[in-house]
């Protein structure tokens, strides 16, 4: 059985239209600087599971979301597909939402784009601490602005996401983003992946949560 190896994540660029994705920065930095005069979108928070604990766990960079729950909000429900719905928001981002459409989901759950309009860094953290728990998602960008990386703990070393899109084990690693100095954003969506693509992943029997880093690590090995 191939184990995982940290810091890492799983290439997703080969699964979607890159081309598609890049196509659309233009209007999505125009919408987000559209945003930057108001003040009534959520700053993102990071949890309680920082690397470094005198680190801001409010690093500044704020939340559009794409998609709301119908239910008290839980980040263990995030691939709860059947509570959540597109938030008045999608609309004024609908090419982004068009090609969420193409991305290999059966059913999607939270959505969400993280933006900060002057690229400060975000704290090395941890999702949730539960390693039974694999969130099927899949983090991507229209550029290559935001600088991005996975963490290993132990040894400190980073990981950056080379490409446009990534899925990544947010439990068993740290991640976070070194500071651009301008505006930076990435999106995020959670959901149930398709039958097709799933049948890819090389999910363990145990620690669920490593099969991105279980699925890289097969790949690397062939």
């Amino acid at each position: 059985m191939i184990s995982a190896r940290y810091p890492s994540y799983m290439n997703i660029d080969p699964f979607i239209d890159v081309e598609r994705l890049k196509s659309l920065d233009g209007i999505i930095t125009e919408r987000l600087r559209q945003r930057l005069a108001s003040a009534g979108d959520r700053q993102f928070y990071t949890g309680p599971f920082l690397f470094d604990a005198n680190t801001p766990d409010l690093p500044g960079s704020r939340m559009i979301e794409l998609a709301r729950s119908r239910e008290p909000e839980n980040y263990y429900d995030l691939d709860r597909t059947e509570i959540w719905e597109p938030s008045a928001e999608a609309a004024e981002f609908a090419p982004l939402m068009d090609f969420i459409a193409t991305l290999p989901f059966a059913a999607t759950g939270r959505m969400l784009i993280m933006y900060d309009p002057i690229g400060r860094a975000v704290s090395a953290h941890k999702d949730h601490d539960s390693t039974d728990l694999c969130h099927e998602f899949i983090w991507f960008r229209s550029n290559l602005s935001k600088p991005f990386y996975m963490l290993n703990p132990e040894t400190g070393e980073r990981a950056y996401v080379a490409g446009h899109a990534a899925w990544f084990d947010t439990v068993n690693q740290f991640h976070g983003a070194d500071g651009s100095g301008g505006l930076s954003f990435s999106i995020r969506v959670d959901g149930v992946f398709s039958d097709e693509f799933r049948n890819k992943i090389p999910f363990p029997k145990e620690n669920r949560a490593a099969a991105p880093s279980v699925w890289a690590n097969s790949v690397m090995a062939v």
